[in-house]
């Protein structure tokens, strides 16, 4: 899995950090950064939650072989 985000389309609600702290963090403006964009299997399904309720549907996962 490869996370990948559009930090333009962000809108700094944070719920990504909620779901999945140890992949994705906010800048001082609350825009999210990522921490690990290929995160451990064991952080897969935080991350599935966090592209699932991003309000501007800013991240989203490339699986990868």
């Amino acid at each position: 899995m490869r996370v990948k985000v559009d930090q333009p389309k962000c809108v700094a609600s944070g719920q990504c950090v909620l779901a999945a702290p140890a992949v994705f963090d906010q800048d001082d403006d609350g825009i999210v950064r990522i921490l690990v964009d290929r995160p451990e299997a064991a952080h897969h399904e935080d991350v599935k939650e966090s592209v699932a309720v991003c309000p501007a549907a800013a991240i989203w996962v490339e699986e990868e072989e």
